[in-house]
């Protein structure tokens, strides 16, 4: 493969190539291209064109660009398709995993079609399956091959059923041993059984220390899992341990960044997940609500300044630090619950850990706040401002560092708690809160220093 870097000079270059129809050419472009590189060749160009290069393509390439390419993509170009095409070209060549996701992106009507042109009933049948789960749980991310003996095989019978189902898998991580029941008990070590006299069963010499999770645990939950125990792939079972797929560390990656995608999003003020190529309507959907939310905080901020509108015109230097002020309880805010939405992604949920949290994040705030509040105090003195102006800028800079770090740890926890995704803590309503609750203790102070010292 070549170290690929996407110019518009090369693709106008495609283009010309495309448009006098010199097959040898591309072909041998395509050939020095890796699938996904040739997915983000595919999204500058036209339908009809994307058609031209996918036609010069094996079959496997073709499969493989596939699954590359950006779904709102994926989906434009396999509705110019026909069913059968699709079928035969796409479906054929991939995995069950991956096919279950292309075709869940069509309607259920396409869908059918498509299938009623796999001519390998089984295979059709493992896909069919596969669209029933939930895209964000384990059976929505399990692929149907795998390799799976019994425990009452002898080492003879089980090599020769395991080089008919190695035909089907493009990577071999386990061997998964089974009962007669088809349920889960453990897994077999290929070296051991190689070095195995040949009359031994495989129940004497399988593993049976083997972690697995069910068709209805979350997507979210099984990443973790799997990088938890270092795993490079997971065994899916029913209700009753029945062995129904494996999960692999590539599906994982994926579920673990659009998850980064998602909590950045709301950490962002976005409800919704978007792309870049969704309409104006839908992204306004998404920001809208946090907006609102910002624009009613900043008005029940003006409504606390109103409140102190005596002091602030006795004392209009106040004034010069509020913006400091607000801007410190909201910085010290997301970056107490930025830390605490790391923690819980890792799967810290316990009591212990949450007292810990807290108690930990207190030391840090009290630390960082003794710090600022002499910087800040030995600003307003070398710089000449009263005693007042000085006495109640740290002593607010003090309080609203201290209640904005334990409040960003305490509201991440507690949303964990309501089943709410921590995420949100980290973007504006953190802030808004803090923004709103730091002014009300800078002018609370404020209003208190200047009627004792003046």
């Amino acid at each position: 493969m070549v170290n690929f870097e996407l110019t518009r000079e090369y693709i106008d270059s495609l283009r010309e190539l495309i448009e006098a129809k010199n097959e040898t050419a591309i072909s041998e472009i395509l050939e020095g291209l890796h699938p996904a590189d040739i997915a983000e060749v595919y999204e500058e160009l036209s339908i009809d064109e994307a058609k031209y290069l996918y036609f010069l393509m094996d079959d496997d390439t073709a499969a493989d660009v596939i699954t590359e390419l950006e779904e709102d993509d994926r989906k434009r170009f396999l509705e110019s398709l026909p069913s059968e095409v699709i079928a035969k070209r796409f479906i054929d060549k991939m995995d069950s995993d991956d096919a279950a996701d292309v075709l869940g992106e069509l309607d259920d009507d396409r869908q059918l079609e498509v299938l009623s042109h796999i001519e390998d009933v089984s295979t059709a049948g493992d896909i069919a399956d596969l669209l029933n789960y939930d895209e964000d749980t384990a059976g929505g991310l399990m692929a149907k091959e795998l390799i799976k003996v019994k425990e009452s095989w002898g080492i003879p019978t089980c090599l020769r059923s395991m080089r008919r189902q190695a035909e089907e898998i493009d990577e071999i991580y386990y061997v998964y041993v089974v009962d007669n029941d088809g349920i889960l008990k453990g897994t077999l070590s290929l070296k051991r059984m190689l070095l195995s006299p040949v009359d031994v069963l495989v129940k004497d010499i399988y593993n049976s220390d083997v972690i697995s999770v069910r068709v209805d645990v979350d997507a979210e939950d099984v990443s973790n899992i799997m990088d938890k125990y270092d795993l490079v792939a997971l065994p899916v079972v029913d209700s009753l341990g029945r062995l129904v797929g494996r999960i692999t560390i590539d599906d994982v990656v994926d579920v673990m960044r659009e998850e980064a995608e998602k909590d950045y999003q709301l950490a962002s003020g976005i409800t919704e997940d978007v792309e870049a190529s969704d309409s104006v309507w839908q992204h306004t959907r998404a920001r809208i609500p946090w907006l609102l939310i910002g624009m009613f905080g900043g008005i029940l901020g003006s409504r606390v300044v109103r409140g102190f509108v005596e002091v602030m015109d006795d004392h209009p230097q106040l004034s010069f630090f509020m913006g400091l002020i607000a801007a410190m309880g909201g910085n010290v805010g997301i970056q107490s619950s930025a830390i605490v939405v790391q923690s819980l992604a890792s799967g810290a949920t316990s009591l212990d850990s949450t007292w810990k949290k807290l108690l930990k994040e207190l030391g840090i705030s009290l630390l960082n706040a003794s710090l600022l509040t002499i910087l800040i105090f030995t600003y307003n003195k070398i710089d000449g401002a009263g005693m007042a102006l000085t006495l109640t800028v740290s002593a607010a800079m003090f309080s609203v560092v201290v209640f904005a770090s334990l409040f960003g740890t305490f509201v991440p926890l507690l949303l964990n708690r309501l089943k709410i995704d921590p995420a949100v803590a980290t973007g504006p309503f953190v802030t808004t809160l803090n923004d709103i609750i730091g002014m009300f203790l800078y002018l609370t102070i404020g209003t208190l220093f200047f009627s004792m010292i003046g």
